[in-house]
C-alpha cells in the first residue's frame, strides 16, 4: 500500500510538472516523448489521473490529522 502512494505520489508531480511545461512554455512534454494522441501518451495521462485519485486518500487524512492536532493544542 505505501508503494502505490508513493508511485502514485510521484505520478502526480510528474503530471503537476507537465501541466507547468504546457503553461508556461507550451510544451507537452508527455506529447513530445510519446507522440500527440497515442495510445501510450493516453495511458500515461490516464495513469496520472487515477494516481490523483488515490492520492485524495492520503490527503483526506493528513486533513483529519491535522484538526485533530489542532483540536489538542
Amino acid at each position: 500500500m505505501k508503494l502505490l502512494t508513493i508511485v502514485t505520489l510521484a505520478l502526480v508531480i510528474v503530471g503537476g510538472l507537465n501541466w507547468g511545461l504546457v503553461g508556461l512554455f507550451g510544451v507537452d512534454l508527455v506529447a513530445t516523448l510519446f507522440g500527440t494522441g497515442s495510445l501510450l501518451t493516453r495511458v500515461v495521462y490516464g495513469l496520472v489521473g487515477l494516481s490523483a485519485v488515490w492520492q485524495l486518500v492520503p490527503f483526506a487524512q493528513s486533513l483529519g490529522t491535522a484538526d485533530t492536532l489542532a483540536a489538542h493544542r
